[in-house]
C-alpha cells in the first residue's frame, strides 16, 4: 500500500488534469428539466370521471346513513305502538278492576290498603320497564317484561275478587239453610 500511495502522490498533477465545468453541467441539468417540463401533468381531482365517482360515492354513503336512521326509528316506533297498544289494553282492565277493589265493602281498609301498595309496587316496576324500553335494551324482552306485569296485577286482581265474591256466596248460603 505505500507503494501506491507514493506513486498517487507523485502523480498528483496528472490527476488534476480534468476538472469539472460547474457551468457547462448546470446548463445540462437545465435543459433536462425544461425538456421535462413539457410534459402536460393531470390533476386526479380535476378530472370529470374522479369527480363524478366522489359524487356517486357520497350519495351512496349518505343514502345508506339515512336508511340506517330511519330504519332504527321505524324499529323504535314499532316497539312504541307496541306498547301503546299494551297499555291501552291492560291499563282499562287493571283501573276497572282496581275500582272494584276499592269499591268492595267486603274487605277490611288495611287490606284495601295492603294490595293498592302492592299494585303501586306493580306500578314503579313497570315505569322502571319503560324507562328501559327508551332506552333501546332488547324491546322485545322488555315488551314481554311489560306484559307479564300487567299480568300479574290482573291476577292479583282476579283472585281478590274471586276471594270477595266466594265470600258473598258463602254468606249468601248461610241464609238460606233448611
Amino acid at each position: 500500500m505505500d507503494d501506491f500511495e507514493k506513486h498517487i502522490r507523485e502523480n498528483k498533477h496528472l490527476f488534476d488534469e480534468h476538472k469539472v465545468d460547474k457551468q457547462k453541467l448546470w446548463q445540462h441539468i437545465d435543459s433536462e428539466l425544461n425538456t421535462t417540463s413539457k410534459v402536460k401533468t393531470v390533476k386526479l381531482w380535476q378530472s370529470p370521471i374522479l369527480k363524478i365517482a366522489a359524487t356517486i360515492i357520497i350519495l351512496i354513503g349518505v343514502f345508506s346513513l339515512t336508511n340506517l336512521f330511519t330504519a332504527s326509528n321505524a324499529e323504535n316506533n314499532l316497539a312504541n305502538q307496541e306498547l301503546k297498544d299494551i297499555e291501552t289494553y291492560y291499563k282499562g282492565l287493571v283501573s276497572f278492576q282496581v275500582q272494584l277493589v276499592e269499591n268492595s265493602t267486603k274487605l277490611l281498609p288495611e287490606e284495601k290498603e295492603e294490595f293498592l301498595s302492592f299494585m303501586d309496587e306493580l306500578d314503579k316496576e313497570y315505569e322502571l320497564l319503560k324507562e328501559e324500553m327508551k332506552k333501546n335494551l332488547n324491546n322485545e324482552y322488555i315488551l314481554e317484561a311489560i306484559v307479564r306485569n300487567y299480568k300479574k296485577r290482573i291476577e292479583l286482581i282476579e283472585n281478590l275478587l274471586e276471594l270477595i265474591n266466594d265470600s258473598k256466596k258463602s254468606n249468601d248460603n248461610e241464609g238460606y239453610i233448611l
